[in-house]
Formats: structure tokens, sequence, C-alpha cells
């Protein structure tokens, strides 16, 4: 991962975590929970799909 992306993230994270603090709603966390699962989800799913397997040892 790059620079940028390291620091995108780090961004989002600690922008994630000051929302969910501001939220009072037990029940509006948990969608926030739910939420960030399935972008997170999305993301290795991503990262898994633009690995490309290696061919056979020769």
């Amino acid at each position: 991962m790059d620079d940028e992306n390291i620091a995108l993230n780090s961004v989002l994270g600690l922008e994630l975590n000051r929302v969910f603090f501001a939220v009072r709603e037990t029940a509006n966390k948990q969608k926030i929970i739910e939420f960030a699962r399935e972008v997170l989800q999305s993301e290795r799913a991503d990262v898994a799909d633009s690995v490309l397997p290696e061919g056979p040892a020769s």
C-alpha cells in the first residue's frame, strides 16, 4: 500500500471514530459498525481479487 492510501485510511478511520463517539443512540452505533464491516469486507475482497495466483513451480 502506498503512503497516500495509508494516510487516507488513517484519516477515514479517525473520522469514523469521531462520528461513532458523537452518536448517542446504541442502534445508530450498531448501524455504523455494520457499515464499517461491510466496507472492510469489500476492500478485502477487492485486494484478494487483484492478487494474481502464481503458476506452478518449474
